[in-house]
């Protein structure tokens, strides 16, 4: 990705494009694979690979607004932690409980035959199978 790419994301966003929030968006999308992540672990992955220091709440506010103009989702791991995935296709995961790892499945690897009608005045949004793994 392009800098001005990331000075596009970045605005479609409805942030400013200062130089710590450039420097995330770089980190999230300049990437070949799929990255997954908690606000905590890219707070970390930033101090060892970045010589300024950027606030938490930077980086908190920068990965919601992300998220909220469409560039990350969100996944929640039995509901007590929260990854984003700069991968927001359609897709599936495994989760290594042991690493805390997230691993991308295809859509189209997986294979549903039938799904229970929704409760009453509630629609199906989407399906995500969430395969946990163990050694």
């Amino acid at each position: 990705m392009k800098k001005i790419d990331i000075l596009k994301k970045l605005r479609s966003s409805g942030l400013r494009p200062t130089k710590q929030r450039v420097e995330i968006a770089k980190f999230l999308f300049e990437r070949e694979k799929t990255f997954h992540f908690t606000v905590e672990s890219l707070n970390k992955f930033l101090i060892r690979k970045l010589t300024s220091k950027i606030a938490l709440a930077t980086i908190y506010n920068t990965v919601h607004a992300f998220k909220a103009a469409g560039h990350l989702s969100e996944v929640e791991v039995r509901g007590n932690k929260t990854y984003f995935d700069t991968n927001v296709s359609n897709h599936h995961h495994f989760y290594d409980s042991e690493t805390a790892e997230l691993i991308d499945i295809d859509a189209n690897d997986v294979i549903i035959q039938k799904i229970p009608k929704p409760p009453n005045g509630k629609k199906i949004k989407n399906v995500e199978v969430f395969i946990n793994l163990k050694n």
